[in-house]
């Protein structure tokens, strides 16, 4: 009887010991649709931009905490960066973007998107790239924390 009940408990302490130890399957379906959902939301922001306006798609999908890194300038964050891209005249030009890659935080509420960019006047293009750090508000719109760009894309021959 001892040798059972012991011989029972080695095996129940295996199985529980065995169970414990397996890794928990990874959300891969949360995961990638949390990445489209960024992505989706900057090729939005984008289309927004060619439609609207920079400065009213950039004051539109920024977080309201947002930051702005620009060249030659501190960063610009919230009230200061709305402020900044107020000032901004967009009526010369139209950018648009579109996202090569992005990446989202396991919690599925914070996340980013890269890409190349592209300004075109009525006599020049330029192409640069950039990167957005996009954050999941309560309501559950994306809107962007942090963005800054590079000029400088040499002109495909």
């Amino acid at each position: 009887m001892r040798v059972s009940v012991l011989l029972s408990f080695c095996v129940l302490s295996f199985f529980f010991y065995f169970i414990s130890c397996k890794e928990a399957p990874k959300p891969v379906i949360k995961q990638v649709s949390s990445v489209n959902e960024i992505i989706n939301a900057d090729l939005a922001f984008s289309d927004m931009s060619k439609q609207s306006g920079m400065k009213n798609a950039f004051i539109d999908y920024m977080d309201n905490e947002g930051i702005l890194l620009r060249p030659a300038h501190s960063p610009v964050k919230g009230a200061d960066a709305i402020d900044f891209l107020s000032q901004v005249n967009d009526t010369s030009y139209t950018v648009s973007w579109v996202p090569e890659g992005a990446e989202i935080a396991k919690s599925g509420d914070l996340g980013f998107t890269y890409g190349v960019y592209t300004l075109a006047t009525a006599d020049t293009t330029l192409k640069g790239t950039y990167v957005s750090i996009w954050k999941k508000q309560a309501d559950g719109q994306w809107k962007f924390v942090m963005n800054t760009s590079n000029e400088g894309i040499k002109p495909e021959k």
